[in-house]
């Protein structure tokens, strides 16, 4: 009987070290594909415990004890553990999504204008999500000229994307709940399935292989988005949260030494930054550092001419498709020039010509990009 009791006791503490193992950034466990074990463990959890606990439970009370008391001591230990596991390090108790978004004007807003953003628009309205509070929220829900949106962003990835949050048409609840390949993912909160954050994918679950609807999105410097979207609305700190909130622009400039979240300078590895452009079906990345000497790049991917661009600030970048297979794009301080034509860093018109069609281009860590676009092309 007293085997019993440590088999439930130990077989216990292990499965809540492997519920956390597969899904946190632990030694090995973020380069394995082990997303279907750890959604199994996850979903059949309280059989588990239910079972060793009963074991546990059997051999506590059946077992011949010389001295009861003394097992007090391993039942603690696995408590602090599973107390750990399942408070301390789930991602949904170490990160929190805002109590209240707000929203400000730029007259009234308080956010360093040097900070990144992520922007989007629809419908007549601009508003801007620091990264500052994206890195911690991981996501924030809210609406754009009338259309729910979910804002996310994975600081191990470096990714920032925004989405319908649309399942089966209708309207759905996410809460972070860990990471599969260094990547953020959510789970919705009617059926239970996992959503990676870069790509939108439910990889597991009832709904695996379902896409949320992508909506265009742009990471520009703060003062530069208000340049171009003067009337744009921008996310304000929570005052729940103000301690939580990096203040040190490290992460934003590439400067943090962090394991996780840190950058190389060098080009093409792991932690280097690539821009990675879509144009169709075919995915191209590009060097920063390259981009930063070039400050424009014209190029084709796949079957279309297209051209990169980086602002004057060296953080805002834009992709556009060419519409003149036959010449190239130059670049004279933050205006486009085409021929006689001209357009601003973000593709509008400067005069009665059509405004550029904009590509999808993500600024992101090089092993993010390669893991997530299998067969990426490389500038």
């Amino acid at each position: 009987m007293k085997k019993l009791f440590y088999f439930g006791l130990i077989g216990l503490l292990l499965f809540e070290v492997a519920n956390v193992y597969f899904i946190m950034p632990m030694p090995g466990s973020q380069k394995m594909d082990s997303i279907d074990v750890a959604y199994f463990l996850y979903k059949w959890r309280w059989v588990f415990r239910n079972a060793f606990v009963l074991l546990l439970l059997i051999g506590l009370f059946k077992a011949q004890w010389k001295r009861k008391w003394t097992v007090a001591i391993p039942i603690l230990i696995a408590g602090a553990a599973i107390y750990m596991a399942n408070f301390v390090m789930a991602a949904d108790h170490m990160f929190y999504q805002p109590k209240d978004v707000l929203m400000v004007n730029a007259a009234d807003n308080i956010v360093d204008t040097n900070r990144l953003v992520i922007g989007i628009a629809n419908n007549g309205e601009a508003k801007a999500y620091p990264i500052r509070f994206l890195g911690y929220h991981h996501q924030v829900q809210d609406t754009i000229g009338g259309k729910p949106v979910i804002v996310t962003y994975c600081t191990v990835c470096r990714t920032g994307r925004v989405y319908e949050p649309l399942v089966n048409g209708k309207p759905e609840q996410f809460r972070l709940v860990g990471m599969d390949h260094f990547n953020a993912m959510f789970e919705d909160a009617t059926t239970k399935s996992w959503w990676r954050q870069v790509t939108g994918e439910a990889i597991t679950g009832k709904l695996k292989g379902q896409m949320l609807p992508e909506f265009f999105c742009t990471q520009t410097s703060l003062s530069q988005w208000l340049q171009l979207n003067p009337n744009s609305l921008v996310m304000q700190p929570d005052p729940a949260f103000i301690e939580d909130y990096d203040t040190t622009l490290k992460y934003e400039s590439g400067k943090s030494k962090s394991k996780l979240t840190g950058t190389d300078s060098l080009s093409w590895k792991d932690k280097s930054w690539v821009v990675g452009v879509r144009a169709g079906a075919v995915k191209k990345a590009y060097d920063w550092n390259k981009l930063k000497t070039a400050r424009i790049i014209n190029d084709k991917v796949g079957n279309k001419n297209i051209v990169l661009v980086l602002a004057n600030d060296d953080k805002s970048f834009f992709a556009f498709e060419n519409p003149d297979a036959a010449n190239h794009f130059t670049l004279y301080n933050d205006t486009l020039l085409l021929n006689n034509l001209q357009y601003s860093i973000n593709g509008k018109a400067i005069g009665g010509n059509a405004s550029l069609k904009p590509l999808p281009a993500y600024q992101e860590f090089w092993h993010s990009w390669r893991t997530f676009n299998a067969g990426t092309l490389q500038y």
